[in-house]
């Protein structure tokens, strides 16, 4: 589900609205609530959505049910004092009533929250902080708490007012797009309100210029994409660089455009390889799914750090892998070493938030896994990712995977460290594995050993205590 869809449903005709609200899966940005829920208790989700993106929590819907909140003005005002009275600094947040008909056949109404993301981490007031995951309100332990502290420094650079910028220097055309996609009945004034697009002074965030900006880069400079295309399977520098000629491409636009420009531009570059298919013929792929490397841009252009100055997103594309580097480092919530187990959190909530309701992406959880799963499927290594001081690497290779029999012996985690060294194609050292893994040496020294028992990798050095030593990939892998 889209953001979109609840603002659609809420701007139906009033015998639809509760019908439609209560078919809609709940997820990142939307909840329902039972009208018999304690002021207290709506302190949970406020603060998750707060520490999040924001959200839209719609109370009066329970079990299949519309209940409404007609006969319950006490408690109405009880949960239109609820950010005050219960969370700690106050959740920002707007409350509407929908006119909807409830389950007796009857004129009623629900009450709408819409949760604006929050600059500071939001907690209750016995100090429990949540954050909001998929379709669930996570309790934080102490130290998710003190990272999310730390990125919540960083993360609020797409809230910041852009200065003199007003709705005229905006691109109409994308602007009448996200309307349309919004099903909106409003202007785009108080669309881009809704969104946090713009602040409580009405300026345009920069998430708003970057989004929907005739040329966000006259402010953004480093906020594009540069497409490369690689001759060699190294980069190589000077004399050696790799480049192919006339295949270095610089993408500009605002951020919905340069999407759909890099990935028309991505595809026209990809290497095509020739393989045997479901239907038993051979056919021309590309070396690395679609659906993959799309997931791979979508993700760096929404996650990226716009703050920081000098670097801008490259997609390089190799005769036999694909890599996507990223401005920013992962936030502190995120192990790029466990990249399946990632929790979300957006960098960019209000970019995040748009471009779920165009379409263009999903949640960052999810879509690693889509990524996992695809590689797999069309049987090749499993994506990996590399974090700099400042900035991620995606690397995606167009490598067999092992065999499951094969895979099944070895010690877990032993296919990552092939892959590390197939993704390099360079020997590495027992050292450089350990830190580029974040493994311990003896936990690294295992999983070598083992490989190199299966004949997959091989030692290369003068003696055991040779500090040149390193591990490269055997002949025919």
């Amino acid at each position: 589900m889209t953001t979109n869809e609840v603002d659609a449903a809420l701007s139906a005709p009033p015998e639809e609205v509760g019908p439609y609200l209560l078919a809609l899966r709940e997820d990142q940005w939307f909840e329902r609530k039972s009208s018999r829920i304690a002021p207290k208790d709506l302190g949970i989700p406020l603060v998750a959505f707060a520490n999040a993106e924001g959200g839209t929590i719609v109370i009066g819907l329970w079990n299949g049910k519309v209940e409404g909140t007609t006969g319950k003005e006490d408690k109405l005002n009880a949960y239109r004092q609820a950010p005050v009275d219960f969370t700690s600094p106050p959740v920002r947040a707007r409350f509407d009533h929908v006119t909807c008909i409830n389950d007796q056949g009857e004129r009623d109404s629900l009450l709408v929250i819409r949760i604006e993301p929050g600059e500071r981490v939001h907690e209750l007031q016995n100090g429990d902080s949540y954050l909001r995951i998929g379709d669930e309100s996570r309790k934080l332990t102490y130290r998710q708490r003190q990272e999310l502290e730390f990125d919540k420094g960083q993360s609020q650079y797409d809230g910041f007012p852009c200065p003199d910028i007003t709705f005229d220097d905006l691109d109409p055309d994308i602007v009448d797009n996200y309307l349309d996609s919004m099903r909106a009945q409003s202007s785009a004034e108080k669309v881009f309100r809704a969104r946090s697009l713009t602040t409580r002074n009405n300026e345009l965030t920069n998430a708003a210029y970057l989004l929907f900006g005739q040329h966000p880069q006259d402010i953004f400079p480093e906020a594009h994409i540069r497409v490369i295309r690689f001759l060699t399977t190294e980069r190589g520098t000077g004399s050696t660089l790799g480049i192919e000629e006339g295949s270095d491409f610089r993408i500009d636009g605002p951020i919905p455009q340069a999407i759909q420009d890099a990935s028309d531009k991505i595809e026209e570059l990809m290497p095509i390889r020739r393989s045997l298919t479901e239907s038993g013929r051979f056919e021309g792929r590309p070396i690395v799914p679609r659906d993959v490397w799309l997931e791979g841009l979508v993700n760096a252009v929404i996650h990226r750090s716009y703050s920081l100055a000098g670097d801008h997103i490259r997609v390089e594309i190799y005769p036999n892998r694909i890599e996507i580097n990223s401005p920013g480092r992962f936030p502190g919530l995120a192990n790029p070493n466990a990249p399946l187990q990632i929790s979300r959190f957006a960098r960019n909530p209000r970019i995040a938030r748009v471009c779920a309701d165009l379409r263009i992406g999903q949640e960052l959880g999810e879509g690693i896994k889509r990524m996992f799963d695809e590689m797999r499927r069309v049987g090749l290594t499993d994506p990996m990712y590399k974090q700099y001081s400042g900035s991620v690497r995606l690397i995606l290779t167009a490598l067999p995977r092992l065999d499951a029999r094969l895979a099944a012996r070895l010690p877990k985690g032993s296919e990552r460290v092939l892959d590390a060294l197939r993704a390099a194609g360079k020997p590495l050292s027992t050292g450089d594995l350990a830190e580029s893994l974040d493994l311990s040496r003896p936990a690294i020294t295992t999983r070598l050993k083992a490989l190199e028992s299966e004949g997959l990798i091989r030692w290369i050095g003068k003696s055991p205590r040779d500090p040149r030593a390193a591990w490269d990939i055997s002949d025919g892998w």
